[in-house]
């Protein structure tokens, strides 16, 4: 695949310290289209001196900013990045040896918590090389509902998986994912109809969710990092039910 026939499309806010990475990971020859929510940082002016088109909106929603940002692609192909993440050596090199026969490819991606990869969140598979015009963008709440949150990108054709890993530097400190769990559930809660039956529900889950999170996907093997993932990633669900009632 010819890499100036894709275009990596990321979307940023005040990401002037993650974008580097993110860009400089990307085949040589790439385009890169960069939706910037204003930022108040350098990410504009960064992403623009790097060549990329930047486009500044302001922020509406995860669901709404991706499906805006793919609408801009004007290349065969199209990359969804986070600023947030890099392509490993062996994706950039997938991404380059890809034929095009598929519709869409899928690669794996590993989460980072404080600097380390997470037995939990590794091998994660979602598609992010697809072909322009055969994508849409869908939301998948964790705790159901109608949250634009948790978005994916969904082919319309047949899919192929790429080789290499997708790493994902999402949290770099507890209090970073403290914060990012407490806005999801506050934007998750606003969007969930209040009901005892599904917060009793949730909150009956926890222990087996726990479980399968720090046994059967590895978390327990991770140390505290892997505890904590693990037991947070339980009870969200629950956090969501209650916050919807408390509103």
């Amino acid at each position: 695949m010819n890499p100036a026939d894709v275009t990596a499309v990321i979307l940023t806010r005040d990401e002037e310290r993650n974008l580097p990475r993110a860009l400089t990971s990307l085949p040589h020859g790439m385009r890169v289209l960069v939706l910037d929510a204003l930022s108040d940082d350098g990410t504009a002016a960064f992403a623009r001196a790097s060549g990329a088109r930047v486009i500044e909106r302001a922020w509406t929603d995860f669901v709404d900013a991706r499906r805006y940002a793919i609408a801009q692609v004007e290349t065969p192909w199209l990359l969804q990045i986070d600023a947030d993440e890099a392509l490993d050596d062996r994706l950039r090199d997938a991404i380059v040896a890809a034929d095009g026969t598929a519709d869409g490819y899928v690669v794996s991606r590993t989460t980072y918590f404080r600097g380390k990869p997470m037995r939990m969140w590794r091998g994660e598979r979602i598609l992010r090389l697809v072909r322009t015009g055969h994508a849409r963008i869908v939301a998948e709440p964790t705790a159901g509902g109608d949250a634009p949150l948790h978005e994916r990108m969904v082919c319309e054709g047949d899919t192929a998986q790429l080789a290499g890993t997708l790493l994902h530097y999402s949290y770099e400190s507890r209090g970073d994912y403290r914060e990012r769990f407490a806005t999801y559930t506050d934007i998750e809660a606003k969007a969930l109809r209040p009901s005892l039956g599904r917060l009793a529900g949730s909150v009956a889950m926890i222990a087996p969710r726990f479980a399968n999170n720090a046994l059967r996907r590895g978390g327990v093997l991770d140390g505290p990092r892997g505890w904590y993932i693990a037991w947070t990633s339980a009870y969200y669900p629950a956090v969501v039910a209650w916050k919807a009632l408390r509103r």
